[in-house]
């Protein structure tokens, strides 16, 4: 029994500060990827919600939500949260439940309405949140967490400001020629080293934003597809969802030492690297197989750590293959072609959702103009707080 699972549609909500409910956005994503599967909400058998906590109860009960607004038609439902790999989570549900014979078809969603700002901890006072722990004690927001990883890679492998500002070139050229990204204008690494500073080495423009936004996938098996009329679809061969080994734990800051550190020999493999390998080691490929990829670039810098995190390139190598235009449209292994959430900015329970759609579009061969040729075989990566992997690996 293959364990694949078919894409048969994908939908976007345009990205941005709309100022409107995420249930908004979550809907007419939904609405577009059924579209696009040429079915109807009521030929969906479940709908899996990928939760936001800024959307207060509605926001945690986001699979219910979701199927209110596009009317009750007595599907199965389900609300996952997981962070930033609420998306990914929610596809793993949504698998699940298609393997197991439980629908046919199920709609995955998600969306939200993001606050001004960087994000801070939902809900007051959480000392057992670690966001709120790197806040408070530490004085560690995301921008100074973000400059903490940029300064390790300068210092362990030499990369220089300059390499993070080719990141946010090569990304804003792409996010220009997508009709989903909020920020569509191209920018140089002068205009990048021009940008206030942040978080010393990172600029403004060296870190994502927040933002509005939503995405859909309608997913079935395999057979179902078939019977549909879609001979060939794009395919889901594996679903990382994994935590860190001890001794690693909640990945918040790099290299932190904690009371067992000093007893303890450190990981053999970064908690990043340990998602991407669970990945391939499901789908039976390796990273030379790959045709593209879509990462999480909270800052510029993490997008160079992912490079080496997925294979792409040996540890302290990334730099240099940015350099040589490996990861560009018309690289050997374009990243982030969507433009990334340089070009997105956070739409938390989404963009894993948004990854994978992404993939789709371009292993159609559907992307136009910022279209990987050949693509084949492609990969998402992005994690979550608390420890959540998350990556997706689609083939056509």
């Amino acid at each position: 029994m293959t364990a694949d699972v078919a894409v048969l549609g994908v939908g976007m909500h345009p990205w941005g500060k709309w100022g409107r409910s995420f249930v908004e956005y979550g809907a007419a994503a939904a609405r577009a990827a059924l579209a696009d599967a040429g079915l109807q909400w009521r030929d969906i058998g479940s709908i899996v919600g990928a939760d936001t906590v800024r959307g207060g109860y509605p926001g945690y009960v986001a699979g219910a939500t979701f199927a209110k607004a596009l009317g009750w038609q007595g599907a199965r439902v389900t609300s996952v949260y997981a962070a930033c790999a609420s998306g990914a989570q929610a596809v793993a549900a949504a698998r699940a439940q298609i393997l197991a014979g439980l629908a046919d078809v199920v709609l995955v969603v998600g969306a939200d309405a993001a606050p001004k700002g960087f994000f801070r901890p939902a809900g007051g006072d959480r000392p057992d949140d670690p966001d709120w722990l790197r806040f408070r004690l530490l004085g560690a927001t995301n921008p100074t967490y973000f400059g903490l990883y940029a300064r390790r890679r300068m210092a362990l492998f030499g990369d220089t400001p300059e390499d993070f500002a080719l990141v946010k070139v090569k990304n804003a050229a792409l996010g220009a020629l997508n009709a989903n990204a909020r920020y569509r204008k191209r920018v140089t690494a002068e205009e990048v080293a021009a940008s206030q500073v942040v978080a010393d080495p990172l600029r403004l423009l060296d870190i994502c934003a927040t933002s509005d936004g939503g995405a859909a996938l309608v997913l079935s098996s395999v057979e179902f597809a078939h019977r549909h009329g879609v001979a060939r679809p794009v395919r889901i061969r594996a679903v990382s969802t994994v935590t860190p080994r001890y001794p690693s734990t909640v990945p918040d800051l790099p290299d932190i030492a904690t009371d067992s550190a000093a007893a303890v020999e450190p990981p053999s493999e970064s908690f990043r690297a340990s998602i991407a390998r669970a990945a391939y080691e499901e789908a039976g490929i390796g990273p030379d197989e790959l045709s593209l990829a879509e990462v999480y670039d909270l800052s510029t810098a993490l997008e160079l750590q992912w490079y080496e995190d997925l294979g792409l390139c040996a540890e302290g190598e990334a730099a240099k293959l940015l350099r040589e235009g490996a990861t560009a449209l018309g690289g050997r292994i374009p990243v982030n072609a969507s433009g990334g959430l340089a070009s997105f900015g956070e739409a938390v329970p989404a963009q894993a959702i948004a990854q994978v759609c992404e993939l789709t579009w371009q292993l159609r061969d559907a992307a136009g103009d910022r279209q990987v040729a050949h693509a084949r075989v492609g990969i998402t990566a992005n994690q979550g707080l608390f420890g959540h992997g998350s990556s997706v690996i689609a083939v056509r």
